[in-house]
């Protein structure tokens, strides 16, 4: 089998949020690395012979959890700088790193896996250390400079079999697309931040191991990996878990990652938290996009391209069964929405839109970014879905945060153990229920078209398809539009099948006050059910 190697991966500002302004300050989320130099033909320095294993110590889910615990009752330990040539490291130089893929840990004929670490320094100053499990024992998998490529200049000031003193985190590659070929599934690096790949995915969105103080008054609080212990996978086996200490301020955890690879990746999670301070808002299973314009807000853009984002909707579905399509905005101030939910079956931010003429970027490909949903495990009971929208002029931006708040505040020296499976790929399956889907939103000046129309109302174009609505007839009459509007008044609404598909097209105009936030909501009734989804968006009249 072939390891490949990285040629093209995304620039960290790609994984940035915004500046929000005030306290909120900038927040700094990179999951990804720069673009490495390809690797010539110089050979791979040797593994010393000599070197001594490893020392092994017992370890289990249990005894990380432990750990976390006995770690909550004290203060969270500040880390020390890096030091030596390690200190240096700036956008530059970090370029001029690559990682052996000859080095790659769990290199066995027989083994369908592979590790590899990403260096430290730059913007990775927080080493993390990195254990392999075997039969209940764990060891150190340590790195020196010889298992890099560092490329002149930066060469000369690196020093020979250097014992680095952590990295910045790892991916885990594995044949996905080709038998013959190991490819990324999942990697980890920066805060608590990873991504995950289905077959025939690139890297779009990111999850995190935990959300605290999101988007507040306050600043916002990013919980770190600070280790990772990786069970090493029988011969063959598909299937590999990874556990991981989480530190912050004010919470401890310990995670376990069970990471099964496929169309659809899934990759179920268990995580423990112990609290040393009570946290005003805790983001369980928090999920990052971005969402520059599409439809409904390209007309702020002059750009060739019809539309610019990895994740276009959030898609609840809901314990009764009804499905929430939430189009996506880029707003002209850091928006927020709730939705109370009990016992939700899934939620998460999809994209909708597979063919590249929906978006013309024979760069990006956005029409390849992953879907991911939430699956809760377990009653998780009452608590509201959260979706953070954050202005954005830039693509390189992660503007987009969706994640569950349990209705209960977590308290100071509280715990809670919570588990879920997320759902990684295109996850285009059909409507359910024989509901149709929402297909796009569009948006625009309200009134009748080709007149001159004041702009102080906005026209809404909703299409849905699928389902048993496709299959009526046009001139079908046991069907009507439902629309509602807080904080605004829905006008104009009509509702018809387009000609020659089997789209229906839900168009209205909302009139709002200016600076209210309006609230819309939007579905196709008939004979006795709800036929599609629930369309929602928010609208702020400026």
């Amino acid at each position: 089998m072939t390891d490949r190697t990285d040629k093209t991966l995304p620039d960290p500002a790609r994984r940035t949020f915004l500046a929000r302004g005030g306290s909120l300050g900038l927040l700094l989320a990179t999951t990804g690395l720069p673009t490495c130099l390809a690797a010539q033909e110089t050979p791979v320095p040797a593994v010393d012979p000599a070197a001594a294993p490893p020392a092994a110590m017992a370890f289990s889910f249990d005894s990380l959890t432990e750990a976390a615990r006995a770690r909550a009752a004290g203060e969270d330990p500040v880390p020390a700088p890096l030091s030596d040539f390690l200190a240096g490291l700036d956008y530059d130089k970090y370029q001029m790193i690559q990682f052996w893929p000859k080095r790659a840990r769990w290199a066995e004929k027989d083994s369908l896996w592979r590790v590899l670490p990403f260096h430290v320094g730059w913007l990775f100053k927080e080493p993390v250390k990195i254990y392999e499990v075997t039969d209940g024992q764990a060891a150190e998998m340590g790195f020196t400079t010889a298992d890099f490529e560092y490329r002149a200049p930066l060469k000369a000031e690196v020093p020979e079999n250097f014992t680095l003193p952590g990295v910045a985190g790892f991916k885990l590659n594995h044949p996905i697309n080709r038998g013959d070929l190991f490819d990324e599934v999942i990697s980890f690096v920066g805060a608590s931040y990873f991504r995950v790949l289905g077959q025939g995915n690139a890297y779009g969105l990111s999850s995190r191991g935990l959300a605290i103080d999101t988007g507040l008054s306050k600043a916002e609080e990013f919980p770190r990996f600070t280790g990772f212990w990786l069970e090493k996978p029988a011969p063959g086996a598909q299937v590999v878990t990874v556990y991981a200490a989480l530190d912050s301020a004010s919470v401890t955890g310990a995670y376990r990652f069970t990471i099964t690879p496929g169309v659809e990746t899934t990759v179920d999670v268990t995580a423990r938290l112990f609290f040393r301070n009570e946290v005003e808002e805790l983001g369980i299973a928090p999920l990052t996009s971005m969402f520059l314009y599409g439809e409904v807000n390209r007309a702020r853009f002059d750009d060739y391209r019809p539309q610019v984002h990895d994740s276009n909707g959030l898609r609840i579905e809901r314990a009764d069964g009804d499905v929430i399509w939430r189009a996506l905005n880029n707003p002209l101030a850091l928006a927020s929405s709730y939705f109370a939910e009990t016992r939700p079956r899934r939620f998460g931010l999809h994209q909708r839109g597979r063919d590249f003429d929906d978006y013309q970027d024979a760069e990006a490909h956005y029409e390849r970014r992953p879907s991911v949903d939430i699956e809760p495990l377990g009653d998780w009971g009452a608590g509201r879905v959260r979706l953070v929208e954050i202005p954005s002029a830039l693509e390189v931006h992660d503007n987009i945060v969706a994640y569950w708040v349990p209705d209960q505040k977590p308290a100071a020296g509280s715990s809670l153990e919570i588990s879920y499976r997320m759902h990684w790929g295109r996850l285009d399956a059909p409507a359910m229920d024989d509901r149709a889907r929402v297909l796009e939103t569009r948006g625009g000046v309200g009134g009748a078209a080709g007149n001159d129309n004041p702009p102080d109302t906005r026209k809404f174009v909703v299409d849905f398809q699928g389902g048993m609505l496709s299959r009526l007839a046009p001139e079908d009459a046991g069907i009507k539009p439902v629309v509602t509007v807080t904080n605004g008044k829905a006008e104009n609404v009509t509702l018809h099948r387009i000609d020659g598909t089997d789209i229906w097209r839900l168009v209205f105009d909302v009139a709002s006050d200016t600076g209210a936030v309006a609230e819309l909501s939007a579905h196709v009734a008939g004979y006795g059910r709800k036929l599609t989804e629930i369309w929602m968006f928010q609208w702020v009249k400026s």
